[in-house]
């Protein structure tokens, strides 16, 4: 009788024990802790396409949704004043080279042929006055005339020469044609005018923009008509072949986690597969975003960190936006 008495006692002991340990074991697993899950966003690459003129929209030939590849002309912006200005440049460009070709070549053929006459002219009064001067001397060496006559006629004969020799000068510089010095003017307004219409040119080929990489066009915030400023953006443009995630991880849950790793990263919007990817930057967040201790017992302000992460390969359906979660 004492005997089952005892074993009845130390079963109901076992009991106590298991119910015991039981109940602890899910007091600890209740007290536990529950590992915080690091979750991120992913992003993209977005350039925003820019006018470099003002003026106002004349075309836009992409919509948004439309996949564009590089170099694909997406809009016209038309400007007046930039057109006026053309109309200007390649005025001023015809008549400086106009100006080049009168230099190179030279007088025509009629001026050349008057100052021919004009010279001809002048050696027959030279001629002319030589007689007379040499007749006239040789009456004052007779005794004949008086000398102020001859001085007189020497004079006049001087006169002539220097008439010739004007004459001939300026009939050799109608065969020469123009200085050198005034050709090389002319060459470089030549090349001042081309410069112009060569600016003017870059400005109507810039009143096109054109895609700046292989993406989608997310965003057009202009319509057809609208006047936009230099600078204004037009349209966005999403190139996902440059893609990356970035999570916001407080430093007492950074780890492994550093610059130059690799670690695996889930998209639920993609299922359960996970992608590997490099970690390129590990870098502290600005002090709004450090996390502050509510109690002074044990406790510190936990400084938050940006970490940057970049897939090894191409992710299909992959959008900006999506969560991403750091697989631990």
């Amino acid at each position: 009788m004492q005997n089952n008495s005892s074993k009845s006692l130390l079963a109901g002991l076992a009991v106590v024990i298991a119910t015991v340990a039981i109940v602890a074991l899910v007091g600890l697993l209740a007290i536990r802790p529950e590992k915080q899950m690091i979750m991120g966003e992913a992003d993209a690459s977005e350039y925003r396409v820019s006018n470099m003129v003002p003026g106002h929209i004349d075309s836009l030939y992409v919509r948004e949704g439309d996949h564009v590849r590089r170099g694909d002309t997406l809009a016209h912006i038309a400007s007046r004043q930039v057109d006026a200005k053309m109309l200007q440049a390649e005025a001023a460009r015809s008549a400086a080279s106009a100006q080049s070709r009168k230099a190179q070549n030279g007088a025509r053929s009629q001026q050349k042929e008057m100052a021919y006459q004009v010279w001809q002219k002048a050696k027959a009064a030279e001629e002319v006055y030589r007689k007379s001067y040499e007749r006239v001397r040789g009456l004052r060496e007779k005794g004949v005339v008086a000398q102020q006559q001859l001085d007189e006629v020497e004079a006049k004969y001087k006169v002539a020469q220097a008439d010739c020799a004007a004459a001939e000068q300026q009939y050799l510089m109608a065969q020469e044609g123009a200085q050198r010095e005034d050709i090389d003017a002319a060459a470089a307004l030549v090349g001042r005018a081309g410069g112009a219409v060569a600016e003017v040119q870059s400005y109507l080929d810039d009143s096109y923009l054109i895609a700046p990489c292989d993406g989608d066009v997310v965003e057009i915030y202009a319509k057809l008509g609208d006047l936009i400023g230099t600078g204004s953006p037009v349209m966005s443009v999403l190139d996902m072949e440059d893609t990356w995630f970035y999570f916001s991880v407080r430093e007492d849950m950074l780890g492994d986690i550093k610059a130059g790793a690799t670690a695996e990263v889930r998209i639920p919007a993609l299922g359960e597969q996970t992608y590997t990817v490099n970690i390129t930057r590990v870098q502290a967040m600005a002090s709004y975003a450090t996390w502050r201790a509510t109690k002074t017992n044990g406790q510190f302000d936990v400084k938050s960190f940006e970490v940057k992460a970049v897939p090894q390969q191409k992710i299909e359906g992959l959008r900006p936006g999506m969560t991403a979660i750091l697989v631990q």
